[in-house]
């Protein structure tokens, strides 16, 4: 294996015959995906003797596969100096506490200021596998949500981290505030979540949606000075859909407060954003499988609206 300035240069040998190209590529390097290794093949960054081969293309025994890893190029995302409250860092992951207000990744009507930004600033040497130096976000959370935010910092933690989401091994709790009184103490929402057939930038349940369950625990019923009912609820995500918790309960006929979308128009409190927290996020350890727990306080402006209510 040689490392220079040009990227990585590696030899494989085949012993076995039969494999898919990619196949044996990535199994024998854990560290690229296989998605990975079939965009090297496609850009002519992997030679089987002197031939050019296709990602299906059969190793035979005796194969030289020859590979070609690019250098990381640089990314086009500006480090910005925005403090992060961190929770958790080491070599492999950095967690955070996600303020509301911020934007995880950049786009339209938000070029800068996000939180790809500030990591890209607290981790200027972050690895990448041919493709773009960047910080390795495996979830979101919505502009206005707050709570705990997990990324990697190099490619086989991004891949491990990325196999629990999709494999729902980790488990992310929440906390939301909704308006009226669930008459449970315990229970789940399951209704297909996908594109709202009108309102195109809002999601709704939709009988072609994709599966969708929320579990729910009722911490505390409140009420205002005027009477009006509330519900602290502990939220479990099941599934990982857009607004897939604000889409739920609004559609149960218990949306969260501050919900400007999918909520009333008018409600009875005022609150700055939709009361919505990622409390607490437990995962493996990319790299040791070591069980960690992470947990975000909740934050002054949804204790200020705790403050307005009373036990009811």
């Amino acid at each position: 294996m040689l490392e220079s300035e040009e990227g990585e240069v590696f030899t494989l040998v085949v012993e076995a015959e039969g494999e898919r190209l990619d196949r044996f590529i990535a199994k024998m390097r854990s560290d690229l995906s296989r998605a990975a290794v079939q965009r090297l093949i496609g850009e002519g960054a992997v030679h089987v003797g002197t031939v050019l081969p296709r990602a299906s293309y059969k190793v035979r025994a005796g194969d030289e596969v020859v590979v070609h890893i690019p250098p990381p190029q640089p990314t086009t995302l500006e480090p910005e100096a925005i403090p992060l409250s961190i929770l958790y860092e080491d070599a492999d992951i950095l967690v955070v506490n996600k303020p509301a207000g911020m934007v995880v990744h950049p786009g339209a009507g938000n070029p800068s200021g996000t939180l790809v930004n500030a990591i890209l600033a607290h981790c200027p040497d972050l690895a990448g596998v041919g493709g773009e130096l960047r910080p390795g976000i495996v979830h979101r959370l919505d502009k206005d949500t707050s709570g705990v935010l997990i990324t990697a910092k190099h490619d086989l933690s991004i891949r491990a981290l990325q196999r629990q989401f999709k494999q729902r091994t980790l488990h992310k709790i929440y906390v939301a505030l909704l308006i009226g009184r669930l008459q449970q103490d315990e229970g789940f929402i399951e209704g297909p979540i996908g594109r709202h057939p009108v309102h195109r930038k809002k999601m709704a349940v939709v009988v072609n949606g994709k599966p969708s369950r929320t579990k729910w625990r009722v911490l505390r019923h409140l009420q205002d000075s005027m009477g009006n009912p509330y519900t602290l609820a502990e939220v479990n995500l099941l599934t990982g859909r857009t607004h897939q918790i604000r889409v739920h309960f609004s559609w149960l006929g218990y949306p969260l407060v501050g919900d400007r979308i999918y909520g009333p128009a008018r409600q009875t409190i005022w609150a700055p954003r939709q009361f919505l927290h990622a409390r607490d996020l437990t995962v493996l350890h990319p790299m040791t499988e070591e069980v960690m727990t992470f947990s975000a306080p909740l934050p002054d402006d949804l204790e200020e609206i705790l403050a307005q209510l009373s036990p009811a």
